[in-house]
């Protein structure tokens, strides 16, 4: 965490002798999970990062995550609401301020999520797999029929892992 908040303050740095003003500086957290490296709260000025990804790519994540999710604050603060998230003033920051790449997405290793599938039967040979969204929707009472023979689905009580 220590070398995330270095960087970040490193930003802060170059943004501000660029700008010549003073920039308040993020809480940081590093407690995302899931597929996003980062996000930048920019009402509340605050960036989340994800650990795991931190941990397994800490030089690149540190160069251009840490820069990446810093711009999108500098620019909400020199420039407002009305910009897009990757627009050209986040842009103009990523490659004229840090000198990277304005890379939208990264590229580390996500691990896949384990989903669950809820097994439904009709009058068909082979079970339904629901997903928990849509099993959720028939304990609240829908229904639904099979689009091939024509009957209502019935929960089988069994799930598989996938």
């Amino acid at each position: 965490m220590d070398r995330v908040i270095a960087r970040t303050e490193e930003c802060y740095q170059l943004a501000e002798q660029h700008f010549r003003r003073r920039f308040p500086r993020p809480d940081i957290e590093l407690d995302l999970r899931g597929q996003r490296a980062g996000v930048a709260y920019l009402d509340r000025n605050l960036l989340r990062f994800n650990g795991r990804m931190y941990r397994e790519n800490q030089e690149h994540f540190l160069q251009h995550t840490v820069a990446h999710e810093v711009a999108h604050l500098i620019a909400h603060q020199l420039y407002g609401h009305r910009i897009r998230p990757h627009g050209r003033e986040w842009q103009g920051l990523m490659t004229g301020l840090y000198g990277l790449p304005a890379n939208r997405c990264h590229s580390y290793a996500v691990p896949t999520r384990r989903v669950t599938r809820y097994l439904y039967r009709c009058a068909c040979p082979d079970p339904m797999p629901f997903t928990a969204q849509r099993h959720a929707r028939v304990a609240r009472g829908s229904r639904y029929l099979c689009r091939r023979c024509g009957s209502q689905l019935q929960f089988t009580g069994s799930r598989q892992q996938g």
